[in-house]
């Protein structure tokens, strides 16, 4: 079986290139991309994101990557977000006083955590629903974090018992904070998995092996 391909956004993010490097890993044949023929045919999307919310949308929104994604999980096929990129998939995110439109995939605000250091930088376990498949086999890890600013509130629920409903992961830096969630074909972590070490490895090879 030859391996997936994975469509690397290219939008200008920082950080893309150890993304790249993870992936491959993991098993996938990776394309640093903003082409739409390109990410719409990928097995899987990646999107990743580092430094302001605002920043990681107004680029992204330069090479058309929310209406990408959008055509993506409109029709079912796999993304997955990292950091801001997580991030972005909320209703909205809040700084310093600013507020910005993300995604809206999600409901919810990402703001600046209360916490006595800032940013929370380094590693730290997460709690992860024992079905996840994101974390299988991950359950007593710890993973890398850069960040100032998360979702500390998950309100989307599903009625229909016909759609499963999404697995959230939790983590603590001064407050709990939204780790990961996978929600159907989007899924998406606040940490660097791509800096995590053999556990974030093991984690983007679930994420390969699923597409």
């Amino acid at each position: 079986m030859s391996a997936p391909t994975v469509a690397l956004l290219d939008y200008g993010s920082g950080n893309v290139h150890s993304a790249a490097k993870a992936i491959e890993a993991a098993g996938a044949r990776v394309r640093l991309t903003a082409d739409r023929s390109a990410v719409m045919a990928a097995d899987g999307l990646l999107v990743p994101g580092v430094g302001a919310f605002h920043a990681v949308m107004t680029a992204l929104k330069a090479v058309r990557g929310d209406e990408l994604i959008d055509r993506r999980l409109a029709g079912g096929r796999p993304v997955l977000g990292i950091c801001v990129g997580m991030q972005i998939m909320f209703d909205r995110g809040v700084e310093r006083g600013t507020t910005s439109e993300g995604l809206g995939e999600w409901p919810g605000t990402v703001r600046e955590l209360t916490a006595p250091v800032l940013p929370h930088m380094g590693w730290s376990p997460v709690e992860a629903p024992a079905d996840s498949r994101l974390f299988a086999g991950l359950h007593d890890e710890r993973f890398y974090f850069v960040h100032s600013y998360a979702a500390t509130e998950w309100s989307l629920e599903v009625t229909n018992p016909a759609i499963p409903a999404p697995r959230v992961t939790w983590a603590e830096h001064g407050e709990r904070f939204v780790a990961a969630v996978e929600n159907g074909p989007l899924a998406a972590t606040q940490f660097h998995p791509e800096k995590s070490g053999a556990a974030g490895l093991a984690l983007l090879r679930n994420w390969v092996e699923s597409l």
